[in-house]
């Protein structure tokens, strides 16, 4: 299995869905372009060598290991609404939480 097609299997398994077979709908009107086959969910996976929003990313993981905090990363575009929350895999719950309800300790 190549690399990108790992990696849509992994993106889609935390979601209980599977990588979406060929390259997303492979052109079938009746198939999502997803790279995965969640129901609800339009997961877009992309593997690169490098990236300028990892690289931001783990700029804030460093400062935030310093401090115990997890690591979140806001980008916002000027004249554009709302704002991309960026977060580790393995922190998704947690900041999904912080976003349900803040506790008392923040």
């Amino acid at each position: 299995m190549k690399a990108r097609k790992r990696r849509e299997a992994d993106a889609a398994k935390p979601f209980g869905a599977e990588q979406q077979p060929l390259s997303g709908s492979s052109g079938h009107a009746d198939l999502t372009a997803s790279d995965s086959t969640h129901g609800k969910l339009y997961l877009e996976v992309k593997v690169q060598a490098a990236s300028a929003v990892r690289t931001l990313w783990e700029k804030a993981r460093t400062a935030a290991r310093k401090e115990g905090k997890t690591p979140v990363l806001m980008l916002y575009a000027k004249g554009k609404p709302g704002g991309l929350v960026v977060c580790h895999a393995a922190d998704l719950a947690k900041v999904a939480a912080e976003l349900a309800g803040p506790r008392a300790d923040t």
